[in-house]
């Protein structure tokens, strides 16, 4: 009997350890959730730079395939002005 009621004390003290320590995890847990570490901020910093220089080499693209054709449309233009014999 005493036998077993070593291992059954050594759970009931992990058990009253978990009990005590469970507030402070939740607490812990709830303030990594509503608290952003330097890294984090750092991180979606360059997240954000990275989206605005794609949006704009997207755009740079975007006027230079439109000055580009506006390029060729004065070819066009000056041709149809040729006199036609």
């Amino acid at each position: 009997m005493l036998a077993a009621a070593v291992p059954l004390s050594g759970c009931l003290v992990r058990t009253a350890v978990d009990v005590v320590t469970l507030p402070v995890k939740a607490v812990s847990a709830g303030v990594d959730a509503v608290t952003t570490s330097q890294s984090e901020r750092d991180e979606r910093r360059g997240r954000e730079l990275r989206r605005e220089e794609e949006r704009q080499g997207r755009e740079a693209r975007e006027r230079e395939r439109q000055a580009q054709g506006n390029q060729a449309e004065p070819q066009a233009n000056d041709q149809d002005d040729a006199p036609n014999f």
